[in-house]
């Protein structure tokens, strides 16, 4: 199924990534030589920005396709490295570096996966996407890319350090800056409105909201005070009190369906700071869902977002490496993950292409 050739091209080509720097919104470097990378292959990228798209030879827009996406872009290294984080050493275990581990072993695994299957004719179309500005979310990334793509894709799978297992739920973010105001005066005077008592009645009351839609793989829709903030002295009334709640949504509900649910019900101003950050599940009878079941991958719910939430189709996240190990110092994927990723991307394919045929 994988022979050494494959294997030592994806541990040579992550090596390879792991000396290009490739920070959010900064993937020039990786882009050009992936570009040249497939140019010496025979294979054409399509480009948008630093995003690449890469399409089998016999591409048919009458089949279904489906993407493999993955992203180029790192953060910046974690102080406490004791190693040059683009300039490890050379182990035989190991690939070490910045975004070795997140995402660059599902990069090489995809894209020696996507070149097993690239002369091969099924039932659907295999298409490889490399997304970039993941890690902050950028305008430039996969929300530019699912533009081009929506109309061509019909499933995907997104690949993230997940062990491979197959996460088929991921919880959203949203992050609510609350503000209450009041009026200040002198403490000791029972003078003006104390907005840190408004606040701590709408904290109170957003504690107790209970969402009435459950969602049958995440379950109830997180709701937790992480912040707090009033006051300049002791023996002034705060005339404000700022607050945050952090949510993590489910598919039963998109993030402006929650705005509209807590505001009414206090007095401090929401506001919330992004609104696109949605929750993804897996249909429960989807041909990807059938897949799982049929190999008997371990599933679970995503704690963590990626490009799942840029877009729209059926999805499932799951790639070589360990979530634990990214954005640490001293990041690694072990070679043998590698492996597992290549074998366990191709497998995944072969079954999906027995039930559709």
């Amino acid at each position: 199924m994988v022979d050494n050739s494959g294997l030592n091209s994806a541990v040579d080509l992550l090596r390879k990534l792991v000396s290009l720097k490739s920070f959010s919104e900064h993937e020039e470097l990786r882009s050009n030589f992936l570009s040249d990378y497939f140019k010496q292959k025979g294979i054409s990228a399509e480009r948008i920005g630093n995003n690449l798209i890469f399409r089998q030879a016999f591409h048919d827009a009458d089949k279904p396709t489906l993407m493999l996406n993955s992203h180029l872009d790192t953060v910046l290294p974690a102080s406490g490295y004791t190693f040059d984080p683009f300039n490890p050493e050379i182990s035989d275990t190991h690939v070490y570096g910045l975004g070795s581990n997140d995402a660059g072993a599902s990069v090489v695994s995809m894209i020696q996966t996507f070149l097993h299957f690239y002369n091969t004719q099924m039932p659907f179309n295999l298409l490889l996407a490399l997304s970039t500005e993941e890690e902050n979310s950028g305008p430039d990334g996969m929300r530019l890319l699912w533009a081009k793509l929506r109309d061509d894709v019909d499933m995907a799978i997104i690949g993230e350090p997940t062990g491979m297992r197959a996460a088929v739920a991921e919880r959203g973010l949203l992050v609510i800056d609350g503000m209450a105001r009041g009026v200040s005066g002198h403490a000791a005077r029972s003078e003006g409105v104390n907005a840190l008592y408004i606040a701590h009645d709408d904290i109170n009351t957003l504690r107790s909201v209970k969402f009435d839609k459950i969602s049958p793989t995440m379950g109830e829709v997180k709701l937790t005070i992480t912040q707090i903030m009033a006051g300049t002295q002791h023996n002034v009334v705060p005339d404000r009190c700022s607050f945050v709640v952090d949510i993590r949504p489910t598919e039963q509900y998109s993030n402006s369906e929650i705005m509209d649910i807590l505001q009414p019900l206090v007095k401090s101003e929401l506001k919330a700071r992004n609104l696109t950050n949605r929750s993804s599940a897996t249909p429960q009878n989807h041909l990807l869902m059938k897949c799982i079941d049929q190999l008997e991958i371990e599933t679970y719910t995503s704690p963590t977002t990626s490009d799942w939430l840029r877009i729209t189709c059926p999805a499932i996240k799951m790639g070589p490496g360990e979530s634990a190990r990214s954005h640490q110092a001293d990041e690694f994927v072990l070679i043998k993950e590698l492996e597992q990723g290549i074998k366990g991307y191709i497998r995944f394919i072969s079954q999906l292409t027995k039930n559709i045929d």
